[in-house]
């Protein structure tokens, strides 16, 4: 028993959905089922973001189908309905167990065939587990993590049944981040513990996390830095308490997991070239099977403005623009399409901050505006930033809140690599290095990311005002 296809794009998360957009468009409208989606989630591909912003919001939280790709960039909604007018075949709730990439075939848990001439794997990332560091306790009531909309719903129900308890969230990345400050907004307690030496290590310089850490304390929240979780008490099914390395013992109503997550490649190891944690792909997406395309989190792709080094990204920016480049490269076949042109780009937005950074924090961190720690002054909102400077040239760039304009502007600053001949000249300017090289803050001469208009349908404006950031978009197709 099986089915067969033309296409099938293994994975339903963003990428899954912005590819499906892609292909219906370049192809004219309906597929006549030629492609398949194949996903182990019970829904239609939506936007993962939405899961730690709006979702947790004490009141008036959206839900599905409120969030479906692809309106995180202020396109189409694509609900289920939208799949079966266009002739795509949506495998829900459906979990593949091998793949033969020889043979072309997927084998799912039902014991069904689903053989294709095309694949695009966008299976994502999963969670890293407490377990896996020697911790136990993950099955817990009260312990959640945060990938999907499953567990999004379990962290809303753990949070209503403790409200003013204690929160322990293990890891300062993003998830971390954004999770305290939604467990802040529902009146709970959080101590943030992570054994990196400030919040958001892997990205943040240690003057920027200072400030975000400084505003999240003056939200009531503790850190506990440079400390492990060793192992968690557990009574009647539940955690009461987690014990630390340092022999500090936290009391726990509830406990979020962020640390980290890594790209679902297992079913193609052995079967396809691997790098970084990834697939390695080329620059039309393509892996070492030429029947094969791989987007998003699970790609290893390189990145032209890194001089061609292989970059697995984990962002939805990321998923967005691969997914698009890779029907775009599998559609056309003829090698008209280019290798894609990525300018790495992440955001986050909590609380009454928000910012962004792009390109590569590689190089001597360059600081600008005013980032003394949040006290009790005139309550204007921050505006600061960084660049990065390698080699003489601008490799990349921070900005917390900043405009539509002076965000567009330090995004072409990087993607030109602007040249730097004095770093203290470049300290002095500031946000003005930027603004003033592109008109005064207006337009860039090369807007790579901007930020879309006003949304026509109110379905879509309601979507964004929850959101809670300003969607990027492409001006000028790099294909």
């Amino acid at each position: 028993m099986g089915r067969a296809f033309e296409y099938v794009i293994l994975g339903g998360g963003v990428a899954a959905g912005y590819a499906a957009l892609e292909f219906v468009r370049r192809n004219g409208g309906a597929s006549s089922q030629e492609l398949c989606i194949i996903s182990d989630e019970h829904f239609a591909p939506y936007e993962r973001p939405a899961l730690s912003k709006g979702y947790l919001l004490p009141q008036d939280a959206p839900r599905l189908p409120a969030f479906h790709t692809c309106v995180g960039s202020k396109d189409e909604l694509l609900t289920e309905e939208w799949y079966n007018e266009h002739g795509i075949v949506l495998v829900l709730g459906t979990r593949v167990i091998s793949a033969d990439v020889r043979q072309k075939t997927l084998l799912t848990s039902s014991g069904e065939t689903i053989s294709y001439k095309t694949l695009i794997v966008a299976t994502g990332a999963r969670a890293v587990k407490l377990e896996e560091f020697g911790v136990s306790g993950s099955d817990a009531r009260n312990v959640c993590y945060l990938r999907n909309v499953e567990d999004a719903d379990k962290l809303v129900g753990v949070m209503r049944s403790c409200p003013g308890g204690n929160a322990v969230v293990v890891g300062g990345g993003y998830i971390g981040m954004e999770c305290a400050a939604a467990l802040v907004t529902n009146n709970i307690k959080v101590t943030m513990v992570f054994p990196e030496k400030h919040c958001m290590g892997r990205l943040f310089t240690p003057k920027i996390a200072e400030f975000y850490e400084s505003y999240y304390a003056s939200r009531g929240v503790t850190f506990v830095k440079e400390a492990a979780v060793t192992s968690m008490q557990i009574s009647a099914g539940k955690v009461t308490a987690v014990n630390l390395g340092n022999g500090r013992r936290l009391p726990a109503d509830m406990v979020v997991v962020g640390v980290g997550a890594r790209a679902n490649t297992g079913l193609f190891d052995g079967q396809l070239v691997m790098e970084n944690g990834g697939i390695k792909v080329n620059g039309r997406m393509q892996a070492s099977d030429a029947s094969v395309y791989a987007v998003g989190d699970v790609a290893a792709f390189p990145v032209k403005l890194f001089g061609g080094d292989v970059r697995r990204l984990e962002h939805v920016d990321c998923a967005r623009r691969t997914a698009r480049h890779a029907v775009a490269a599998m559609l056309e076949g003829t090698g008209s399409v280019g290798h894609i042109d990525y300018l790495p780009f992440f955001y986050s937005r909590v609380f009454s901050l928000s910012w962004q950074f792009y390109g590569d924090n590689a190089g001597e961190a360059v600081h600008f505006g005013d980032l003394a720690p949040p006290g009790d002054g005139d309550g204007a909102a921050p505006k600061f930033g960084a660049y990065w400077v390698r080699d003489g040239r601008v490799a990349g760039a921070f900005l917390e809140g900043g405009s539509r304009q002076e965000y567009e502007a330090v995004a072409a600053a990087v993607r030109r690599g602007a040249a730097v001949a004095d770093v203290a000249e470049l300290e002095r300017r500031g946000l003005a290095f930027a603004t003033q090289a592109t008109g005064g803050g207006g337009k860039p001469t090369c807007a790579w990311h901007a930020t879309v208009g006003v949304a026509a349908a109110v379905s879509i404006a309601a979507f964004a005002c929850w959101y809670g950031w300003q969607a990027p978009y492409v001006l000028k197709r790099d294909f």
